[in-house]
């Protein structure tokens, strides 16, 4: 199958659906999205709030409307046990989302980044925030846990990815491991997601020389069959022995690459991108993949199997 030409026009340097805000409609054209891939370290929470802190910025310098930070940003990582979880977790009205909606509001963005949550239910989550500069947005707790996530403590989420209004289009987001079933990006795709943002902790794994991480190539999947833009930031480093695989990329509505690679270091990638380009679903003449669906013959994917 042969693609139309939706390519966007990018730029690549180094180093719970809310209600619309009551400002003007949303300006999809010349938006500007940045992906920061960082280093957080486990038990530095003033540390890692100023590493965001000074990529925030540096991404709001270089005409940045949209910034992505990575998973668990606020806390690190590989965590020890359930009790270093819990003692490294906050509350959407900390210190970390309240700094994030203070910058956000400062520099005129949308902000969207991954963090360890208290839950006002007493359970732990893998969780995400998005702030603009009205404040926190929308919320998301990770539904589809990965690996030592299971036993540190953390309480997967079932709330649906959010899709948010903004006054630069149509933001869903979701954490690592939930962009690696279809099923679950397809929901935000078809909530109108414009732009698909997913903070992530990518593990570096062995690959055969020459071919691109496969975390990447299922992210150009989820944009490709969606026809919709997708931010990822990753971390980077190494963390109690895990090496970081440092994979940040923005990816087009057809799939491909709007930054360079990085992998491995920690780097500040942008892409301007026409954000209503992904309301064209139409892949050629008489194609449209949303259109062309035809859920009733697989209802029974949803049916618990023998």
């Amino acid at each position: 199958m042969s693609q139309q030409p939706h390519r966007a026009a990018a730029a690549a340097a180094p180093a719970t659906t809310a209600e619309p805000t009551a400002a003007a409609e949303p300006t999809a054209a010349g938006v500007t999205v940045a992906v920061c891939q960082l280093a957080p370290r486990v038990g530095d929470p003033a540390g890692n709030r100023q590493r965001i802190r000074a990529a925030v910025e540096a991404a709001a310098e270089r005409g940045a409307d949209v910034v992505v930070l990575p998973e668990l940003a606020n806390t690190g990582y590989v965590f020890t046990d359930a009790a270093e979880l819990r003692t490294a977790a906050e509350r959407p009205d900390g210190d970390t989302i309240t700094e994030w909606a203070a910058l956000a509001a400062r520099h005129g963005l949308v902000v969207v980044g991954g963090f360890a949550e208290l839950g006002g239910d007493g359970h732990v989550y893998n969780a995400a925030a998005l702030v603009d500069p009205t404040g926190l947005r929308a919320t998301y707790r990770k539904a589809h846990l990965w690996n030592g996530e299971k036993t540190w403590g953390f309480t997967p989420g079932s709330g649906a990815p959010p899709v948010v209004d903004t006054l630069h289009g149509r933001i869903g987001f979701m954490v690592c491991y939930d962009l690696e079933f279809p099923e679950w990006v397809r929901q935000a795709a078809l909530a109108g997601a414009e732009l698909l943002c997913g903070p992530v902790n990518w593990p570096l794994y062995p690959r055969p020389e020459g071919e691109r991480p496969g975390e990447i190539v299922r992210i150009q999947a989820d944009a490709s069959v969606n026809r919709m833009f997708v931010a990822v930031a990753d971390r980077t480093g190494t963390e109690r022995g895990q090496d970081w695989l440092g994979g940040s990329v923005i990816v087009d509505a057809d799939g491909y690459p709007a930054t360079e690679l990085r992998l491995g270091e920690e780097a500040l990638l942008t892409a301007t991108l026409d954000l209503a380009e992904a309301r064209n679903k139409a892949v050629s003449e008489l194609n449209d993949v949303h259109a062309d669906r035809r859920p009733a013959l697989y209802a029974h994917l949803g049916q618990e199997q023998p």
